[in-house]
């Protein structure tokens, strides 16, 4: 089978077609025939530095959509024929970006009938990162203001609909080129973080999911939530020194790295069977031409999900 792998770190460039033996699903496991996986910025940052994964030879992608060949010993769940979707076990579970690829059963989930592979490949990791995020560590509920940072990016405008589902008030950060399309998801207030302070214009939060990272957005995330708010943020760093900057304040912060979830992704698939969730896709790419999405995706500026299709 063909899979797009590197030998070595760096650019996009070290990505490259292998041909390799197609693997047999183990015990709980299936076989996917995959049809779309969709990119994250994760992908990229291991290319280029190794992070959970160390040293290539890998092959990468955890995002995946496509039609189940095989069943290991003691699989119940789903048979042979199958459309499914999920998120392979991040980090050490990678390897979507292949024709086939196995992984646990219970990572998977039904493939919504009323999207395509290309639609439901672009869900998993994203869309599990913001619903472990708000619903899962945050519990958010109706009435509730939710500040989502990044809002048109790949997590970001999943919140914004996961948050919207939940009945909450929605605040997002980004360029005002993109207010429009974020209206349409269901934001109620939008922050032009290049022209203004959001952290001047927006207070009284309740939750806030942070998908930059950086000390300066910490902070002033922080600073607008209420006595008791919660910050989540999804970039897995400076957790201790983040908890005690939310401590003195009076407030509360976790730090979460998303997790395969067979209970997470069902919930995602009802939300995008309802019509409540639905990936923008930024561009779509051939297999072999993970290089160019790679290349597209590190600009920075994709609105949406990026797919490679592959059967």
């Amino acid at each position: 089978m063909r899979a797009m792998s590197q030998d070595v770190l760096g650019g996009p460039e070290v990505l490259h077609e292998v041909e390799v033996e197609r693997p047999d699903p183990g015990p709980s496991q299936l076989l996917v025939r995959v049809h779309a996986a969709g990119l994250n910025p994760t992908d990229w940052k291991h290319r280029a530095e190794g992070m959970f994964l160390g040293n290539p030879p890998f092959v990468l992608g955890w995002d995946v959509s496509g039609v189940v060949e095989a069943i290991g010993t003691g699989v119940t769940l789903f048979k042979p024929g199958d459309e499914v979707f999920g998120m392979l076990p991040y980090p050490h579970g990678v390897g979507s970006h292949a024709d086939y690829v196995t992984g646990p059963t219970r990572a998977f989930a039904r493939k919504p009938s009323r999207v395509d592979h290309v639609q439901a490949g672009a869900v998993p990791l994203a869309a599990l990162t913001a619903w472990q995020a708000l619903v899962d560590t945050a519990d958010v509920r109706a009435g509730q203001r939710v500040l989502i940072h990044a809002a048109a990016g790949g997590v970001g405008h999943l919140a914004v609909q996961i948050a919207k589902a939940r009945g909450a008030h929605v605040i997002g950060t980004a360029s005002a080129g993109k207010h429009e399309f974020l209206r349409g998801l269901g934001a109620d207030e939008l922050v032009d973080y290049r022209e203004v302070d959001f952290g001047a214009a927006v207070s009284d939060v309740d939750v806030v999911l942070d998908t930059i990272g950086s000390d300066d957005y910490r902070a002033r995330s922080l600073g607008v939530l209420r006595r008791g708010g919660l910050l989540v943020s999804i970039l897995p760093m400076g957790r201790a020194e983040l908890s005690a900057a939310a401590e003195r304040a009076g407030k509360r912060a976790e730090v979460l790295l998303v997790e395969a979830d067979h209970a997470g992704m069902s919930a995602v698939a009802d939300l995008v069977e309802e019509g409540k969730l639905r990936a923008e896709i930024a561009g779509t790419f051939p297999l072999t031409e993970a290089a160019k999405a790679h290349e597209q995706g590190e600009t920075g500026h994709v609105t949406g999900k990026l797919v490679l299709e592959v059967q």
